[in-house]
């Protein structure tokens, strides 16, 4: 999968945050990034161009909301004919509506639900019909430790990040004959955008619940991301990588 030929990489939510870490480690590698952003012009999706540029890869953006079948099959479908193939799908795009479970509106869990998880499936799907056909790929979610342990006020959120890993596998058994893996990332406390609006205490509340000590950074998930895309990783599939700082063991 790695080596001196520019992969193609596909990455969900890849203006800022994790997925422009994400894109940023694979341009760092020399590879070739799509990435979807809600905007491919804003601000945001032109820093992380300049980014991957730098990195010393090249990087397009592509305006779609991942809940939204028809610009999933439009987005797949330029890659494959643009870059004749697909190599590294990171799935990572995602919203959160916060609240006390018994309060949540339905448009909020149905939003939270359509993207985190039903966009998901389609990039899976689309990704999985290119790769199929090469007989190899890498695809990664991006999960989170809410998905493994739940947490107050974000059933939503933790239900759908519960949902990816039982679809990282269950794409992984699928898949393993044609020489794809799918493996899933489960961050912790990150200091990204999100979790920039969290109350002071609950951030204290992760922090003093993360036995390093201090909160993650992107590019802490995006290192485990690139690796579960490597050659290194060939043997790995249907796992969940921990990247929490000891938050949940």
């Amino acid at each position: 999968m790695t080596g001196t030929t520019p992969r193609t990489v596909a990455v969900t939510g890849g203006s800022a945050g994790i997925g422009r870490a994400v894109c940023r480690a694979f341009g760092a590698l020399g590879d070739r990034v799509y990435f979807v952003c809600r905007n491919p012009e804003s601000e945001d999706a032109r820093e992380t161009i300049r980014q991957v540029e730098q990195a010393g890869g090249s990087a397009r953006a592509f305006g779609a909301d991942v809940s939204d079948k028809a610009k999933v099959k439009e987005f797949f479908k330029h890659i494959a004919s643009e870059a004749g193939g697909l190599d590294v799908l990171v799935v990572n795009a995602g919203v959160t509506k916060d609240g006390f479970l018994v309060r949540l509106k339905e448009e909020d869990l149905d939003r939270v639900l359509s993207v985190n998880l039903k966009g998901a499936f389609f990039c899976v799907q689309e990704a999985a019909r290119i790769m199929m056909k090469q007989r190899a790929g890498r695809v990664v979610l991006v999960s989170s430790v809410v998905g493994l342990r739940g947490n107050s006020n974000q059933a939503a959120y933790a239900a759908s990040k519960a949902g990816l890993i039982g679809l990282a596998k269950s794409a992984a058994a699928e898949l393993a004959r044609r020489g794809i893996t799918v493996n899933a990332v489960a961050p912790g406390y990150i200091e990204t955008r999100m979790t920039a609006g969290l109350p002071p205490e609950v951030k204290e509340a992760f922090l003093s619940a993360t036995p390093l000590n201090r909160a993650g950074t992107p590019e802490d998930v995006a290192g485990a991301v690139a690796f579960l895309a490597s050659d290194a990783a060939g043997f790995i599939t249907g796992e969940v990588l921990s990247v929490n700082g000891g938050l949940y063991m």
